[in-house]
């Protein structure tokens, strides 16, 4: 299975603790948002949404998780190379067009080896709900997002019923 709607590393801490297949977090969502809410601009290495990739990435490296992370939703150029390394990416045709034809190199930034050697605290939420409705509300961004992408979600899933009455009558 494909978990979407991935906003923060607490749901891919769940996630994966679950056995969750692949993941794939927003990159460009979350960068949005963050524009948004703090009225600034990121460069690629400063990006919140790679900096969440980022994270999971190498906390599912150290701690020996199996789920897949695929980047996804990306804005721009830098946030896929910033990415370099990552399981998948999953990137539109313009932006990998715009690849192809860059002359600029492309170092591995992610790597299990160097996840490996990172201070990360392991944390536990499969059988601590209590603990991931805390952590994961402490992160306005990843409880909005969420909330918005159930919401929209919701609305499709109305209009789709909606569409399939009308082709059944």
């Amino acid at each position: 299975c494909n978990l979407t709607l991935m906003f923060s590393l607490v749901q891919a801490i769940a996630a994966a603790e679950a056995g969750a297949y692949l993941i794939s977090p927003f990159v460009g969502r979350i960068l949005d948002w963050y524009k948004a809410a703090h009225k600034r601009d990121y460069t690629p290495q400063e990006d919140p949404g790679v900096k969440s990739v980022q994270d999971i990435y190498n906390y599912y490296k150290k701690f020996g998780y199996n789920t897949i992370v695929m980047g996804a939703s990306f804005r721009n150029v830098g946030e896929i190379t910033e990415l370099a390394g990552c399981d998948y990416l999953t990137i539109s045709p313009n932006l990998l067009e715009d690849l192809f034809n860059s002359t600029d190199a492309v170092p591995q930034k992610l790597n299990p080896a160097g996840a490996a050697s990172l201070e990360i605290k392991k944390r536990e939420y499969l059988n601590n709900e209590a603990d991931f409705r805390f952590d994961f509300n402490e992160e306005a961004m990843g409880v909005e997002k969420l909330r918005e992408g159930i919401s929209k979600f919701a609305a499709d899933a109305v209009t789709l019923k909606q569409l399939l009455a009308q082709k059944i009558q």
